[in-house]
């Protein structure tokens, strides 16, 4: 099996090194920028390629390792030239392998193929990818080869259907993009503290990283701490009085989440007196 490369961004790069690294034969890469195709070949000891033909002729699989918005441009490109019997994988968490028309009729099979990861870094992230999820969505007949390929490498891997992608990458921005906001809306509160921005982050940074890390080991339940947790009615009616009305509503729809956790962890503990006052602030706009 090679697999070639079309894109050289922090995703080509990661995944060509993090195959290459596990002996997986990657034939190289090809870019609208002939100077990064450059840089990715010679980061993974592959090849680049000046050509998408070349790139094609030379690989049995094709990763398009190139944003969301690009994927259909790259695949009209390169579905005029012999396909039959290549695979034919996007990264996108949201797009399902639809993107790939006409593909049945060029004897190719199509696959969405997302590492459930943040890729910040094109030099960094392939040494952290291995305990990432890979999912996997596209054509029934070979499936089970890119489940055992990723499987093979070291990763857990789930097969979804193309009806649950966009839930699913709602679900991948819920427990990451959007817990950044989170950090943000506590910054912001501390500036309104007297902080400046540097030690606002500084000092909420050990509480974050500490939370995080509990509730990757343990799960949700067992890290929840604060005053959910403790049915502490007093203390969020008190935050409830101050808060702006935007971080309020935030804090309300959190805060009724945190308490179905909390029912897990405590189910002898009554929390009805915190719903009530959810549900008197989530009423008020």
């Amino acid at each position: 099996m090679r697999i070639g490369f079309v894109g050289a961004g922090k995703v080509g790069f990661t995944l060509g090194k993090y195959m290459s690294e596990r002996n997986v034969c990657v034939s190289g890469y090809y870019s609208r920028s002939e100077e990064s195709a450059r840089q990715a070949s010679i980061f993974t000891h592959t090849k680049y390629y000046e050509t998408l033909e070349e790139l094609i002729g030379s690989s049995d699989a094709l990763f398009l390792t190139v944003p969301d918005g690009a994927i259909e441009g790259v695949w009209n490109s390169i579905k005029r030239y012999s396909l039959t019997g290549k695979f034919i994988c996007h990264c996108s968490g949201v797009e399902t392998s639809a993107v790939f028309s006409e593909i049945d009729q060029m004897g190719a099979f199509g696959y969405s193929i997302h590492p459930l990861f943040a890729i910040h870094s094109k030099s960094q992230s392939y040494q952290e990818i291995s305990q990432a999820y890979f999912t996997i969505e596209g054509a029934e007949a070979h499936i089970d080869f890119w489940k055992d390929f990723f499987e093979n490498l070291g990763n857990p891997v789930r097969i979804i259907k193309a009806e649950q992608k966009v839930l699913y990458h709602g679900a991948a921005v819920f427990a990451s993009n959007l817990v950044t906001g989170l950090f943000e809306e506590g910054v912001n509160l501390l500036m309104d503290c007297g902080f400046d921005r540097e030690s606002g982050e500084a000092a909420l940074r050990p509480l974050f990283l500490h939370n995080c890390q509990s509730v990757a080991s343990v799960g949700t339940a067992s890290a929840l701490t604060g005053p959910v947790e403790r049915a502490d009615a007093k203390t969020i009616q008190k935050h409830l009085n101050v808060l702006p009305p935007e971080e309020k509503e935030i804090y309300v729809r959190l805060s009724e989440v945190l308490v179905d956790i909390a029912k897990r962890k405590h189910p002898e503990r009554d929390y009805r007196g915190l719903s009530q006052i959810f549900e008197r602030n989530g009423e008020v706009k």
